[in-house]
């Protein structure tokens, strides 16, 4: 900021710490929209208030503020760190002495719930490629395995021909880490996944390659090109509800604690080498059981 500019409107502070932040840190458009958003929600709350008068007590004001209009913690705490940036910003051009923000903490965001499908939605999913043709036998074992084993998208492409062993029914797998597990596959996994190496993917199979599942070019298939065929059997069978490329391993953990599944069991399945990173599928179970009383309970 140089000595000539006359600040006095909040706009003039504003617009002189984003142009700060355009010229000399070389922010993006994007940032710098989310940060004009953040701080001008501020402004409206202090109704005129000056910036550089306010107080710790005015940011904890607007934070009781936020939580009342039931805001997230995630939104909240980028709104924390744009107020953050912009009083540490005067606070080096001397404009005032000590930042508001300094005993402000970051509000813990918590744990997005991860999104998952019914059992009506997955069964459709299941049921939408054509396994009369080798591509659609393909795509139909690597959608039954997912939902029967809750592999990840990276680990299920990967798979190699020694990984599985349909005599024992399981399927082994060295997931993040290196770390090493045995799977059990069901009866439907099973099925198909014998089905498509027996009849469909020696016609698919252009090179030698010990990949399970060998893409339309004959090699190992890439996590987008099975990610693009999720989507493409959402649309087949009419599921609306938001998909991820973990959709099915997700509704394999809720689907298996929803029956009753022993959380320890469902961890070592996942690959979970914490056990807190599996409770966040009992919240999702534990969701799905409320929903079930509200709706047929009669003193719900």
């Amino acid at each position: 900021m140089t000595p000539e500019q006359d600040l006095h409107s909040n706009t003039d502070f504003l617009d002189a710490f984003l142009d700060n932040l355009y010229l000399e840190q070389h922010v993006s458009d994007n940032t710098l929209s989310a940060y004009r958003s953040d701080l001008d929600k501020f402004c409206l709350f202090l109704n005129a208030k000056p910036l550089m008068s306010v107080t710790a007590q005015d940011i904890e004001s607007y934070l009781a503020h936020r939580v009342d209009l039931g805001l997230k913690p995630r939104s909240t705490a980028r709104s924390i760190s744009a107020l953050k940036r912009f009083y540490q910003y005067f606070v080096r051009e001397k404009v005032i002495v000590e930042s508001p923000m300094l005993n402000i903490a970051q509000p813990k965001a918590g744990q997005s719930l991860p999104k998952t499908l019914s059992e009506a939605e997955v069964e459709a999913l299941l049921n939408a490629p054509n396994t009369e043709e080798p591509m659609g036998l393909r795509d139909k074992a690597m959608l039954e395995l997912l939902y029967a084993t809750g592999l990840r998208v990276t680990e299920l492409v990967g798979l190699r021909m020694e990984q599985i062993n349909l005599r024992q029914a399981v399927v082994f797998v060295k997931g993040k880490g290196n770390k090493e597990r045995l799977v059990p596959l069901g009866e439907e996994a099973m099925y198909w996944l014998d089905q498509f190496i027996k009849l469909g993917r020696g016609q698919m199979i252009k090179h030698a390659t010990d990949f399970v599942f060998p893409s339309k070019r004959g090699v190992g298939m890439t996590r987008q090109t099975f990610w693009h065929r999720i989507k493409h059997y959402a649309i087949l069978a009419a599921v609306e509800s938001p998909l991820s490329p973990h959709t099915l391993r997700h509704a394999f953990a809720t689907h298996l604690l929803n029956h009753g599944a022993d959380l320890r069991v469902v961890q070592m399945m996942l690959g979970h080498s914490d056990l807190s990173t599996t409770q966040i599928y009992t919240h999702v179970a534990n969701e799905r059981l409320k929903s079930v009383h509200s709706e047929h309970h009669p003193r719900a």
